[in-house]
């Protein structure tokens, strides 16, 4: 039974999905996109109110149900294919990503190690998680989480935006588009959604291959734990806090995916299963969109911005240029 607190968000966010699913009828815009959308004007609208807050911080657990559902849909035929180039594209963008902020953060704009570790975490793995997640071990500051934290979500907000349109201008294959979206955007909420937003396969891409970046995080949060604690000998690393970090969600997104390529799901199944997690990932984009506020990306200042701006196009750049020789 779910707790009386969560009533009222979970009621909004029921409401968002069905508006949202409601409106890409009439219009023919992607559900996913206008689901972030009325999330992010009623946060910069009229506000959400404190009742609803509890129910609406539950999204990152619909889009986590959400993914594991997925799993089921995909076929680990195909995956296998491409499985090598992938890993191989994922490892090269995300050291070639963290080695680019890392650089010029200290080197050329001045923003201080920490931050700039921050900063890295945060665009070469999996956005604000990977930011908290590397904050804890390397006892970052409060500003310093709060600025790289805004800068990651306004780059989210952009690629939103810029994505699809450069896919469509582009003519890219949907499984270059989604692993390009995997490989080289920031959070996981904003790649599912404009995955799916360009196609179906595409949405899946994007999910496995972004998947795949997010476990990296338990290697680049040990990496940089080693790196700080020779000089700050109070900090600590363990084998709890590293499982405690890794995004867990994704063994049960792998489970299903081998049950269901084992042919153990019958068309209706599959169909059953795809309906509830697209309505799962409409409830997830309405409660993340109520994270894009707009007074906080304001505040942002302008040299961690110019700093993952350079990244990321570069890593957009290699990785393009990478998946297009091969795919």
């Amino acid at each position: 039974m779910l707790p009386k607190r969560l009533l009222p968000g979970l009621v909004l966010l029921c409401a968002g999905a069905i508006l949202s699913r409601t409106i890409a009828s009439v219009t023919g815009v992607t559900e996913l996109l206008i689901a972030i959308g009325l999330g992010a004007a009623l946060v910069n609208g009229p506000g959400v109110p404190e009742r609803c807050r509890p129910g609406l911080e539950t999204h990152s657990f619909w889009l986590a149900a959400g993914i594991v559902l997925m799993g089921a849909s995909l076929s680990l035929g195909t995956v296998r294919e491409a499985g090598v180039v992938v890993l191989a594209v994922i490892v090269l963008v995300t050291g070639v990503t963290i080695a680019v902020v890392e650089a010029l953060s200290r080197g050329v704009f001045g923003l201080g190690e920490k931050l700039g570790s921050l900063l890295a975490a945060g665009a070469g793995i999996c956005g604000v998680s990977a930011v908290v997640a590397v904050a804890g071990t390397i006892r970052a500051r409060e500003d310093q989480i709060a600025y790289a934290a805004a800068t990651v979500l306004l780059f989210d907000a952009i690629t939103l935006v810029v994505y699809p349109i450069a896919g469509g201008l582009l003519g890219l294959s949907d499984i270059v588009f989604g692993v390009w979206a995997g490989v080289s955007m920031f959070s996981t909420g904003p790649v599912v959604a404009v995955g799916f937003a360009y196609s179906e396969a595409a949405g899946q891409w994007a999910t496995l291959t972004k998947l795949s970046r997010n476990a990296l995080i338990g290697v680049v949060v040990l990496a940089y734990a080693a790196y700080y604690t020779r000089s700050e000998t109070e900090g600590r690393l363990s084998v709890r806090t590293l499982w405690e970090e890794f995004p867990r969600f994704v063994l049960g997104f792998l489970a299903l995916a081998i049950v269901g390529s084992l042919g153990v799901f019958s068309s209706a199944h599959r169909a059953a299963i795809d309906t509830a997690y697209n309505w799962l990932f409409l409830l997830a984009f309405v409660g993340l969109g109520t994270e894009i506020q707009l007074h906080q990306l304001r505040n942002t200042g302008i040299r961690p911005i110019v700093v993952v701006f350079v990244s990321l196009a570069i890593g957009s750049m290699l990785s393009l240029a990478l998946l297009m020789m091969v795919f």
